[in-house]
């Protein structure tokens, strides 16, 4: 006699009959296809980023193609006289540890003519996020009478699953993002586990490579320990050489920043430390010119 189904086999269960819907409303702008269940896609809390993962990434940016990710955006052009086809525009926005994708969901419309992309290891949480973006795709549908070619909302945004603290500059080229994210970072709080955060001097060193001068990198954390630690790698004495590079941000320009607003009200972490009562630390920091060479 066969038993109930274990939950593995719930959740194959359930992403293929995601596929059959999907494949079914391919193009018809219906409105069928749910959004995922989360509950289909739990995974442990955080992933070990020195893990040899079984990762595809491009050799350079030049060998990534993005059409894959925003068909909306494709130009039919072949990049740098390969086979690959490019897209209209380049990436600008880079969600970096995106979770659920609460942040690239909330942006999308705010720069409708923005890529933005978000970056995960983990794998469920990575799929939930692409079969989210792909649902919302096919619920926004425009009408099938319009021929004006345009494409309803949500084309500028996509996730892949990535080892940014590997591989980031195998992505982007330099001075290509003119924002990144890192939204509620693993704090690793044992002191033999910080050289796993995703702020250091290193890192803040590969930040400031794909990030154009005057574009932003914002951190908001629950953690103060952790928001300390940020804002002295990024502009204290532990930022070594790359200090030159950032400027933090002032309150007042916080306060006009809608991106500020949506990073503490709409990632999922945000929400749950808001249901906690808890404190959320922000501190955002502005790519300053390079430095000029001594003499």
């Amino acid at each position: 006699m066969t038993g109930p189904p274990n939950k593995r086999q719930k959740r194959e269960d359930y992403k293929r009959a995601q596929e059959s819907l999907k494949a079914g409303s391919h193009g018809a702008g219906s409105g069928k296809v749910e959004l995922p269940k989360k509950k289909f896609y739990r995974q442990r809390a955080h992933a070990n980023p020195f893990s040899d993962h079984a990762l595809t990434y491009p050799l350079s940016p030049a060998d990534m193609d993005w059409t894959c990710h925003y068909p909306a955006f494709a130009s039919g052009e072949a990049a740098n006289g390969k086979s690959l086809h490019a897209v209209s525009r380049d990436v600008e926005i880079a969600d970096i540890g995106c979770g659920f994708g609460g942040l690239l969901v909330a942006l999308a419309p705010l720069f409708p003519e923005t890529l933005m992309l978000g970056m995960e290891l983990r794998t469920q949480v990575t799929d939930y996020v692409v079969d989210r973006v792909a649902a919302l795709r096919a619920q926004n549908q425009p009408s099938s009478g319009t021929s004006d070619g345009k494409f309803g909302p949500y084309q500028n945004i996509s996730a892949l699953r990535t080892n940014t603290m590997k591989f980031l500059p195998n992505y982007f080229r330099r001075a290509q993002l003119s924002k990144i994210f890192l939204c509620f970072p693993d704090p690793h709080f044992k002191q033999r586990k910080h050289k796993a955060r995703i702020v250091s001097t290193q890192l803040n060193a590969e930040y400031a490579f794909v990030t154009k001068p005057g574009g932003l990198v914002y951190t908001i954390t629950d953690v103060e320990e952790l928001h300390q630690w940020m804002v002295k790698h990024f502009e204290g004495e532990e930022a070594g050489d790359a200090k030159e590079l950032w400027k933090r941000v002032t309150q007042e320009d916080l306060d006009a920043d809608p991106c500020v607003k949506v990073m503490s009200e709409e990632t999922e972490e945000s929400k749950k430390v808001t249901r906690n009562g808890g404190k959320k630390f922000i501190a955002v920091f502005q790519r300053q010119e390079n430095p000029e060479w001594p003499d």
